[in-house]
């Protein structure tokens, strides 16, 4: 039985190498090259750990971790979306769901339920922990393109509308980082690595 289990868990970690080689929009600081997912979530789990007493209620911080390094696995089966993308929606998809009851239904039963869960419950928003594991997501990405000289938005001629309504969740998940990241919105558009629609 333990033997079964353990087999099941390494087949798991075996599978979530695979979340290296999904490459996304964005570019690392100061550089020209594209991150992984598995860069992404590595990056957004420790700046929800430094950022955590800037949350706006107490959080559940393991849990917020857990969100953050799972919530893109899915994308191994079906690929990143751009949050700018104009021909299909970044909110939760029908290849998404499928993705997560395949790749977390390789663990034992019990794990499998419990990832699964997390992941639902950061893809709702609705609990402190997702919305605040949610400023991560959309905070990492400002501060990348802002790094670059406006990266994504001036590649893919996003506007500062557009920039501004995404990244507004900042603030579900904590007012004093969203305060930081409207100053570094406007900033953007003074320089003008940021356009206004």
């Amino acid at each position: 039985m333990e033997e079964s289990k353990l087999f099941k868990q390494i087949a798991f970690i075996k599978e979530i190498d695979k979340i290296k080689y999904i490459q996304r929009k964005t570019k690392l600081f100061h550089s020209d090259r594209n991150e992984n997912d598995a860069e992404h979530s590595w990056h957004l789990a420790v700046m929800a750990i430094i950022l955590a007493e800037h949350s706006n209620t107490s959080i559940d911080l393991l849990k917020v971790l857990k969100m953050v390094l799972i919530h893109d696995i899915v994308e191994i089966d079906a690929g990143d979306t751009f949050i700018y993308d104009t021909k299909k929606s970044h909110s939760n998809t029908d290849e998404e769901r499928i993705a997560a009851n395949r790749i977390f239904g390789i663990l034992p039963q019990e794990q499998a339920h419990e990832l699964l869960a997390i992941w639902e419950e950061f893809e709702a928003g609705e609990t402190k922990e997702a919305k605040f594991a949610k400023s991560m997501d959309r905070l990492e990405p400002l501060l990348q393109n802002t790094s670059n000289n406006g990266g994504t938005w001036k590649e893919f001629d996003v506007k500062y509308e557009k920039v501004y309504e995404k990244k507004k969740v900042i603030q579900k998940g904590s007012e004093t980082i969203w305060k930081y990241a409207e100053n570094l919105l406007n900033e953007s558009v003074e320089k003008g690595i940021l356009k206004k629609g």
